[in-house]
């Protein structure tokens, strides 16, 4: 079902999907696999890597400069801004149940800023850190968009070796937390009608078909579940630019959600494209090149590869976009 109007006001009813155009849009990654306190940064991107200082009693110094966390995870800050309105909301809390709120704290950002929570899928590596937050917050009522197969028991289970297991939050531990949870497999406007969750993602690409190995739990038992159905992103429109689209995985295909948000809002131009793309391992190295010839259709300005991606897909993507490419690390601000 669509997302209901909360009484915060944060959410818009769907179906309509009038995506209003952002003056400014600013995405903070709070949780990513590295940390890079040497990489430049320009008006656009900014670095902020370096915690405020800790007392280590081995060094002769008051105190000595630290850095943020990086774990296997993902997390990012969404701040839209229309007019004189300003809001924010948390997409994917990492992997670890305090890592997320410890970064948060150094980079100075309270957990009360935030007006809702979107959870990209249900795996592990994005939404442990929703510990954490529900610690801090107590039980604060907190919107959380989520697509209701993100419950489901999973694991990965490569033929010829042992099950990987893929646990998924759960939804009574979630709702005792204090969250207000918003189940949905459709599209939902959230912050004033200027972010859109895409709900789910249709799969009309060739090549992005999905991990084979993926199954879930069933009343039957263990049944193969290629395909994500609960994988999604958001998108918002930032005025004069066009669209920037956030993934956490893209376990959907990020060319199907970046086509999936084109046809959600009817604007065909792509700024930019930020998140996991989920092009690691053998099995997926092969797409590598068709990703890219797909994306460069879209021609993107900003090119942003995180957490899942991989190395290899890394490389190529900076290759193929010198210019729009961008490396991630925890603690990076982008401005658009």
């Amino acid at each position: 079902m669509a997302a209901e109007r909360c009484p915060q006001g944060v959410f818009a009813a769907m179906p309509a999907l009038r995506l209003l155009e952002a003056d400014a849009l600013e995405i903070t990654t709070l949780v990513d696999n590295q940390i890079d306190a040497l990489l430049p940064g320009d008006e656009q991107v900014r670095r902020r890597p370096w915690a405020p200082g800790v007392h280590n009693p081995l060094i002769d110094a008051p105190e000595v400069r630290a850095t943020l966390h990086a774990e296997h995870g993902f997390s990012a800050l969404v701040t839209v801004t229309r007019g004189d309105e300003r809001h924010t909301l948390l997409f994917d809390a990492g992997v670890s149940a305090d890592g997320l709120v410890a970064n948060m704290d150094r980079l100075e950002i309270s957990p009360w800023e935030l007006e809702a929570v979107v959870l990209s899928h249900g795996h592990f590596d994005h939404t442990g850190g929703l510990a954490g937050l529900a610690d801090r917050l107590g039980r604060s009522g907190m919107p959380m968009v989520v697509h209701p197969a993100a419950y489901r028991n999973r694991r990965s289970a490569p033929p010829g070796g042992l099950p990987v297991p893929l646990p998924p939050p759960s939804r009574s531990a979630l709702e005792g937390a204090g969250f207000l949870l918003l189940d949905s497999e459709d599209p939902s406007l959230l912050l004033a009608e200027c972010v859109l969750v895409t709900g789910e993602v249709p799969r009309l690409t060739t090549f992005e078909q999905g991990f084979p190995f993926f199954q879930a739990e069933t009343p039957r038992g263990w049944e193969p579940e290629p395909h994500l159905a609960d994988d999604q992103g958001v998108i918002v429109n930032v005025r004069g630019k066009g669209l920037v689209v956030l993934t956490g995985c893209g376990h959907s295909g990020i060319v199907n959600i970046v086509r999936r948000a084109q046809a959600l809002t009817g604007v065909d131009r792509v700024h930019g494209v930020l998140g996991g793309f989920h092009l690691s391992g053998a099995f997926f190295e092969p797409i590598i090149g068709p990703t890219i010839d797909a994306l460069r259709g879209f021609a993107p300005a900003v090119v942003v590869p995180a957490h899942c991606t991989g190395y290899k897909a890394q490389m190529a993507l900076a290759a193929a976009f010198p210019e729009a490419y961008v490396h991630n690390a925890v603690g990076t601000t982008y401005l658009f």
